[in-house]
């Protein structure tokens, strides 16, 4: 009985420890993965802000501007791009809406993001699109991959329409989370103005027939929690200029947007509290199931050949031989 019993033990220990591997290396590359149908907001405020008045063509000192960011996954979209490369694909629908105090829009920026759903990187299958200037990504927009590593990446930036690295700066700890700290500064660069102006009859055509161009610059600063890649936290201390051009009169430059931008507090403990759950799905997969299987293999092998070596030891030596028994009575042989 304790034979039979050893070897069923030895068949689970070899079962767990095949399995551990197998979760690990096989089953969390597919399973781990963003859903298509992704919806997120997130409100980032700027307190005080220095904004430019349309009317006067003037900059002022504004108590509050706040900026609006949508992510709204496009099932069709990724469904057709998923068909199209064989791959599993997210496509967001994003919309970066910018509000000055009085609530009135100052502007809004849509763009089309189509990534891998396992690794974040870029997927090119037409659609991509910055203010419906078509754009080729190179690197990572809004989040980076599961298990993100201690080392520089390429972020791509919505305003220059490219890409640059983004730091690595360290690890911190933040609201109870061990994050890595990111980094990226933009030099000041000539963008392209929003499509949508705020001022009515306003419009970058006649911006840029007048000879005024606009120009951007930013710290960028994000707080990601490696395993989920997520960022928790993010900010910029952003920059715009209003260059050149028969609108500014005698001035060379003025300030149209300047500020510290910061995410809203409620949405930063909402996104802390998302990630630290979505962390513990991606540990279950990469390290609790893995090592705990392992741990349980190795336990069950020990208790295998603990039952066969008590088994070997209680099993009573077997009898000696006996020799064959001689008979007595003398032969007797025939014959005449």
């Amino acid at each position: 009985m304790r034979r039979r019993a050893s070897l069923v033990l030895l068949a689970f220990a070899v079962f767990f420890a095949a399995l551990a591997p197998l979760l690990r290396w096989y089953a969390y590359p597919r399973l781990a993965k963003i859903p298509p149908s992704e919806y997120q907001t997130a409100v980032l405020e700027a307190s005080p802000a220095t904004l430019l008045d349309y009317g006067t063509m003037k900059p002022r000192t504004v108590p509050k501007v706040s900026i609006v960011q949508t992510l709204r996954g496009n099932v069709p979209a990724a469904k057709r791009a998923g068909k199209a490369t064989g791959r599993d694909v997210v496509v967001w629908d994003a919309l970066s809406y910018v509000a000055g105090p009085d609530g009135k829009m100052v502007s809004k920026i849509p763009e089309r993001y189509v990534f891998d759903a396992h690794s974040q990187d870029p997927v090119h299958t037409g659609g991509e699109h910055v203010d419906g200037d078509a754009v080729r990504r190179d690197g990572i927009e809004y989040k980076w991959p599961f298990l993100t590593e201690k080392r520089d990446y390429r972020y791509f930036d919505p305003q220059t329409r490219t890409s640059a690295p983004i730091h690595y700066r360290g690890t911190r700890n933040f609201r109870g989370l061990e994050v890595y700290y990111f980094e990226q500064t933009i030099p000041w660069t000539k963008v392209p103005l929003p499509k949508t102006m705020p001022v009515d009859g306003v419009t970058p055509e006649t911006v840029r027939k007048a000879g005024t161009t606009r120009w951007y610059s930013t710290k960028r600063m994000f707080w990601v929690e490696p395993t989920t890649g997520a960022p928790v936290n993010g900010q910029e201390i952003h920059r715009e200029e209003l260059r050149g051009g028969t609108l500014l009169g005698d001035r060379d430059r003025v300030t149209a947007f300047s500020g510290h931008v910061k995410m809203r507090e409620d949405y930063i403990r909402h996104t802390v509290d998302l990630v630290t759950s979505q962390r513990q799905l991606v540990l279950l997969l990469t390290s609790y199931l893995p090592w705990g299987f392992l741990v349980l293999g190795l336990a069950l092998l020990a208790l295998a050949l603990l039952l066969e070596a008590r088994g070997r030891a209680v099993r009573p030596p077997a009898a000696p031989a006996q020799p064959p028994a001689v008979s007595a009575d003398p032969v007797v042989s025939g014959g005449p």
